[in-house]
C-alpha cells in the first residue's frame, strides 16, 4: 500500500490545477482519486494482470479526452502550459512503462504503447519505444512496419528503408515485410514524381533549373558588358569540360528515367521472389500494385515484371495460372472492359484445364470452378452468369474421360442455384429445365460414382426438383457408392439438423475431418455406418407413420 500512497501523492499537483482552472469540480476530483486508487491497488497485487494495466490506461485516455473537450468549450485563454496540460498523457505513458516491465514479451502491448504515443504526437518517444521493442523482438515484422511508417510520416525515407532492410535480413521469409518494402519504394517513387513535377523537372531532365542556366548564359552574351569580358578571356573553353558536363547530364537523365520506370521497385520484387518463391507473395504484391495510386504506365510495367517472374517461378501452379489469367479483373471496371476481362480470364483458365493432366488437371479444375462460382455470385447481370455457366458446360463437353469431378459438381450447383433467375432463354438447351437438370445430374454421378461432392450436388438437385421417393432413392445410392473424402457429409445429408451434431461425434476422428477412409478405420466406420443406418430407418419410419395418420 505504500506504493499506492506514493502514486496518490504524485497526483495532487495535477488535480489541484484541474480544479483551479475550473475543468473539474471538487466532487469529480474525488471520484477521479477513488478510481485511480482502485486501479493502483489492482496493480500492486502479487501477480498483476495485463488487463488491469489496460483498463487503467483506457480510463486515463477517456479522462484526457474529457479534459480537452472542456478546454475547447470553456475557451480558456492561451498561456504558459500548466501541469494539467500534460500530466494525464504522461500518466498514460507511465502506465504502459510499468506494464512493459511486467510483460516484456507481449508484442501486442508494445504495439498499443507505440500507437498511443503516435496518437499523442510524441515523436521522439515513438522512436525510443520502437528501438526497445525491436531489441527484444527482432523477429516480429509488425514492429519493423510500425517503425518504418513512423519514419515515413516524418519525411525520413532513408531511415525507413534502413529499418525495413534490417527487418528483411532477420525475417527474409516474411511476406508482410517484403510487401511493406515494395510499398515504401512505391511511395518513394511517387513522392519523387510529384516533387519533380512541382520543380518542373521531367524524366528527360529538362526543367526550370536547366532553363535558368541557359538564360543566364544567353543574357551574359547579349549584355553590353560582355565585350569587355571577352577581351579579357584569351583561352577558349575546354572541350573536355563540356563533354564531361554533357555526360553527367546524360547520366542524370538516364537515372531519373529508370527511377520513374520503377527500376528500384522491380529490383525489390525480384529479390523478394528469390527469397520467397510462393504464390502468397505474388498475390500480396499483385494486390498492392493494382490498388496503389501509381501512373498507369508504371503500374503496367510493374505488373509485367511481376507476372514474368511468376511464369518463370511457378509455371504450372493452378493458383499462379489463375492470378495471371485474372490480372485485368480489377475493381470498378466499366461494363465493356469488365466483359472483355472476364471473357479473357475464363478462356485462359479453360485452356489451362484442357492442356493440364494428372493431379494438376484436378487442381486446375478446382481453381476454374471456384472462379466461375465466385463471379456468378459477384455479378448481378444475368447475361454474364449465363456466359459463365455456358462456358463451364462447353468445357465439360470438350473434356476427355475421366472428366474432373470438380467440373461436374460445380455445373450442377450453378444450374440449381441460378436456373430460376436465368430461365430457359439464357441457359443451354440441354439444361434449361428442371427435368433436364436432373437428367444431367444423374448422368454426372454415373461418370464419378465414388465422389462425394458430385453426389451432394445431385442430392441438392433431387431435393429441389424431384419427388420425395426419388430423393430417398438417390440418397440411398449415394451412401452405397461414395468412398473416401466426404463420406460423412453424404451420410449426414438427409438427417434432421438436430441429429447431425450427434452423428458427427459418432464417426471416427479421421472421417470427421473429411480425410480419405483407410482399411485401418474399417471397424470404426462400420460401427458408425450401422448407427447411422439405424437412425435413418427410425427417421423414415416416423415419417411414414405421420404420413399414414394424416
Amino acid at each position: 500500500m505504500e506504493r499506492v500512497q506514493f502514486q496518490q501523492e504524485q497526483m495532487l499537483a495535477e488535480l489541484k490545477d484541474l480544479v483551479q482552472r475550473s475543468l473539474f469540480t471538487q466532487k469529480e476530483v474525488k471520484q477521479i482519486m477513488q478510481k485511480r486508487t482502485a486501479f493502483e491497488t489492482a496493480l500492486v497485487r502479487r501477480i498483476p494482470k495485463k488487463s488491469d494495466f489496460l483498463r487503467y490506461a483506457t480510463y486515463e485516455m477517456s479522462l484526457e479526452a474529457l479534459r480537452r473537450k472542456r478546454v475547447e468549450r470553456l475557451k480558456l485563454p492561451k498561456g504558459p502550459p500548466s501541469i494539467s496540460d500534460y500530466a494525464l498523457v504522461r500518466r498514460q505513458f507511465q502506465i504502459f512503462e510499468r506494464a512493459l516491465k511486467k510483460f516484456k514479451g507481449d508484442v501486442g502491448l508494445w504495439i498499443q504503447y507505440i500507437q498511443v504515443a503516435k496518437k499523442e504526437g510524441a515523436r521522439a518517444l515513438v522512436g525510443r519505444i520502437t528501438a526497445r521493442a525491436l531489441q527484444l523482438h527482432p523477429n516480429v515484422p509488425a514492429l519493423y512496419v510500425l517503425a518504418a511508417s513512423h519514419e515515413l510520416e516524418h519525411l525520413s525515407p532513408s531511415a525507413a528503408r534502413a529499418l525495413l532492410q534490417r527487418g528483411i535480413r532477420l525475417n527474409s521469409d516474411s511476406v508482410e515485410m517484403w510487401r511493406e518494402y515494395v510499398k515504401m519504394e512505391l511511395n518513394f517513387v511517387e513522392s519523387l514524381r510529384r516533387r519533380w513535377s512541382v520543380l518542373g523537372i521531367d524524366v528527360k531532365g529538362k526543367g526550370k533549373d536547366t532553363v535558368k542556366a541557359k538564360g543566364k548564359h544567353a543574357s551574359a552574351a547579349d549584355s553590353p558588358d560582355a565585350s569587355g569580358l571577352e577581351d579579357e578571356i584569351t583561352a577558349e573553353p575546354d572541350a573536355m569540360d563540356v563533354d564531361t558536363a554533357e555526360d553527367e547530364l546524360g547520366e542524370d537523365e538516364a537515372a531519373r528515367k529508370q527511377i520513374m520506370d520503377g527500376a528500384i521497385v522491380k529490383a525489390v520484387i525480384s529479390n523478394a521472389v528469390r527469397e520467397i518463391p510462393k504464390i502468397e507473395l505474388f498475390t500480396s504484391i499483385h494486390d498492392l500494385i493494382t490498388t496503389y495510386p501509381s501512373p498507369p504506365s508504371l503500374r503496367e510495367s510493374l505488373l509485367d515484371h511481376l507476372h514474368a517472374l511468376l511464369r518463370d517461378t511457378l509455371p504450372s501452379l493452378p493458383a499462379a495460372i489463375k492470378l495471371s489469367a485474372t490480372r485485368s479483373l480489377v475493381a470498378d471496371l466499366p461494363g465493356e472492359q469488365l466483359v472483355d476481362a472476364l471473357r479473357h480470364a475464363t478462356d485462359a483458365l479453360a485452356e489451362a484445364v484442357r492442356t493440364s493432366s494428372g493431379e494438376a488437371r484436378e487442381g486446375m479444375a478446382r481453381v476454374y470452378t471456384d472462379f466461375i462460382e465466385e463471379w456468378c455470385g459477384k455479378t448481378a447481370d444475368d447475361s454474364l452468369k449465363a456466359f459463365l455457366i455456358t462456358s463451364l458446360h462447353l468445357l465439360i463437353q470438350q473434356q476427355a474421360a475421366p472428366i474432373p469431378p470438380a467440373l461436374l459438381a460445380a455445373h450442377v450447383r450453378l444450374l440449381v442455384r441460378h436456373h430460376a433467375s436465368l430461365g430457359s432463354a439464357l441457359l443451354p438447351s440441354k439444361v434449361n429445365s428442371p427435368e433436364k437438370i436432373l437428367r444431367v445430374a444423374r448422368k454426372y454421378t454415373t461418370r464419378a460414382p465414388s465422389r462425394a461432392h458430385v453426389w451432394l450436388a445431385r442430392l441438392d438437385a433431387e431435393k429441389q426438383f424431384a419427388q420425395p421417393a426419388d430423393v430417398d432413392s438417390a440418397w440411398r445410392s449415394a451412401r452405397e457408392h461414395v468412398q473416401g473424402a466426404g463420406l460423412e457429409d453424404v451420410w449426414l445429408w438427409g438427417l434432421p439438423p438436430q441429429d447431425v451434431q450427434q452423428q458427427s461425434s459418432a464417426l471416427p476422428e479421421s472421417q470427421s475431418h473429411s480425410t480419405p477412409a483407410t482399411l485401418e478405420d474399417g471397424a470404426a466406420i462400420r460401427d458408425a455406418v450401422a448407427l447411422l443406418e439405424v437412425r435413418t430407418l427410425r427417421v423414415q419410419s416416423h415419417a411414414s407413420l405421420r404420413k399414414n395418420k394424416n
